[in-house]
């Protein structure tokens, strides 16, 4: 019988991980799993427990959290895999707040609908990402994607909120960094087959489609592609980024006159003036970098997703 290790975070989502925490049991044992349930202590004891299922004999190792939660253990299973340990296939229980991660691989932010999906759903491969620069001169894997300039001091500014989760608490964000960063860098960003040099208010380097809660940076992403989609927003001004945030929400920003939509399996991005606050799944990758180097690793991580139709 198939055996799955669940890694809860408590503070996921505010601490709906916690609240969470009878609910996920209950929808386990509805599903009819063999599971066990842990509880993750501290940042990145996600991903060693992860790590160390490979060498445990689990089947499946699930997040239940948020993006940050899915971001370690995607970096413990595919650790493992590079030491020559390949082992158990990822499941995924979004509790936390933005669950962009999950939305890209087609998990809903549903209990129960989640928790079937790892009794029922099919094995499947799909690309990560993996971005060396800022704090991780070594480099660290990601899910979802890597947002650069204005959506990485939106996500700052959204962890400063107390009182609001979920996607009320990015629109709020949003509305702030308005106020706060309307001064594109220069950049240079040197992809497969061409290289740009412009100013540049926000890069979404991504493998999914949203980031946000509700901003769909790559309305066409595919997780299993073997490409990155990029959204390069030049220097727009601040009542233009107000005007702009509405058609990020329903993904139809490639028409307009400020934003680049392309895609490419490799891309450098260099700070030609200013510098380059950017986030990792969610995960601060640094505050002000100067030069991040990204790579798509295709159909690098086994998941338990929807069936296909």
């Amino acid at each position: 019988m198939t055996r799955y290790l669940i890694l809860v975070n408590p503070i996921a989502g505010r601490g709906n991980g916690e609240k969470m925490y009878p609910a996920i049991e209950q929808s386990l044992r509805a599903a009819g799993l063999d599971f066990t349930l842990r509880w993750t202590e501290r940042m990145g004891h996600a991903s060693q427990m992860a790590a160390e299922a490979s060498a445990d004999g689990w089947d499946v190792v699930a997040a239940a959290g948020g993006d940050g939660t899915a971001n370690e253990v995607i970096d413990g299973l595919l650790r493992a895999r590079d030491e020559g340990r390949p082992g158990p296939a990822m499941g995924l229980i979004p509790v936390g707040r933005g669950n962009d991660f999950g939305y890209g691989v087609g998990i809903p932010h549903d209990l129960e609908a989640a928790c079937q999906i790892l009794a029922t759903g099919q094995r499947r491969w799909i690309d990560v990402g993996h971005v060396v620069g800022g704090d991780y001169p070594q480099g660290r894997f990601f899910g979802n994607g890597v947002g650069i300039g204005f959506d990485a001091v939106v996500g700052f500014e959204a962890l400063k909120l107390k009182r609001l989760s979920g996607f009320p608490s990015y629109i709020v964000a949003a509305l702030k960094t308005i106020a706060l960063y309307f001064n594109a860098p220069t950049v240079q960003i040197e992809m497969d087959d061409q290289t740009l040099t412009q100013p540049a208010l926000m890069v979404s380097i991504m493998n999914g489609r949203r980031m946000g809660g509700g901003f769909m940076m790559a309305p066409e992403g595919m997780i299993d592609d073997g490409k990155f989609d990029l959204c390069i927003a030049g220097q727009v001004s601040r009542p233009g980024i107000f005007l702009l945030l509405p058609r990020f929400m329903q993904g139809s920003q490639a028409g307009h006159p400020a934003i680049r939509m392309t895609r490419s399996a490799r891309v450098r991005i260099t700070a030609v003036y200013g510098s380059l606050p950017a986030h990792a799944d969610g995960e601060t990758l640094c505050v002000t970098g100067q030069q991040l180097e990204l790579q798509v690793l295709p159909k690098r991580l086994e998941m338990i997703l929807p069936v296909q139709g």
